[in-house]
């Protein structure tokens, strides 16, 4: 039988498995993105490994066995351009947009601070005329 979790555990462990896009983009747009960067890889390995083998001319066994070698660490190295990046966990996600948001009110405030410090010397510089 299930055991029935208190709403702290429910919280606790969706912070813990819940993750999120922190990429920046639209969390529905890596559907289409994933596979077409992939494809975009894929598609231009297939092009490069093609018409390489054109190129060598007459059959040779110790050029082809070079280019074979040669095929091999550049396609190693080609795929290996775009990599898919996982997600970062909700609970990460939320102590990042905390934190920007505290530097973000600190910041307006220091702002209103020197807003209100140039109001002040520019009042005591008009004689204290008020209008």
């Amino acid at each position: 039988m299930v055991r029935r979790r208190s709403p702290q555990e429910k919280k606790s462990l969706s912070y813990a498995k819940d993750r999120r896009n922190g990429y920046g983009e639209n969390d529905k747009s890596s559907r289409k993105n994933i596979p077409r960067n992939k494809r975009i890889r894929n598609r231009a390995d297939r092009h490069r490994d093609s018409g390489s083998a054109e190129a060598c001319g007459p059959v040779d066994l110790e050029a082809a066995e070079e280019y074979e070698v040669d095929l091999l660490a550049r396609s190693k190295w080609q795929t290996a351009r775009w990599q898919k990046k996982p997600d970062i966990p909700l609970r990460a996600m939320v102590a990042y947009k905390l934190r920007r948001r505290a530097h973000r009110v600190a910041m307006a405030a220091e702002r209103d601070k020197v807003g209100r410090e140039a109001a002040a010397a520019y009042s005591n510089t008009q004689g204290g005329i008020s209008r």
